[in-house]
């Protein structure tokens, strides 16, 4: 069965930790559906649900589980910076079970950064 994850930030093509999805296979540029906030934390960004969100946008990725252990390292999942949990994607990749990263630290004074980062 296949394992997909949703990434935003500094996992992207062509941004610093890109490097770390050399293992996964690019599937498309994907959005989430609405209910979501982005925001800048300075060299990355910050994911949160929120029910007056929006739609964000990033890249879809089909991942071999061993992979799942570096991602959450890189992550911070262990420092509870992120955790990982089910995203829901727009179509056509909506009948997906996605992953992603959303962010566990406050957003207080924190810029928003809209549909996508940077």
């Amino acid at each position: 069965m296949s394992e997909y994850v949703f990434v935003y930030g500094t996992l992207k093509r062509g941004f610093c930790r890109a490097h770390y999805m050399q293992g996964a296979r690019f599937i498309d540029t994907a959005r989430t559906e609405p209910g979501y906030l982005l925001f800048d934390v300075g060299e990355y960004p910050a994911l949160v649900r929120h029910e007056t969100g929006q739609s964000v946008q990033g890249e879809l990725y089909e991942v071999e589980p061993d992979l799942w252990p570096i991602l959450d390292e890189v992550e911070g999942v262990a420092a509870d910076l992120y955790r990982r949990l089910t995203v829901q994607l727009e179509a056509p990749h909506d009948e997906l079970r996605v992953e992603t990263y959303l962010y566990r630290r406050s957003i207080t004074g924190l810029r928003r950064c809209g549909s996508h980062w940077p």
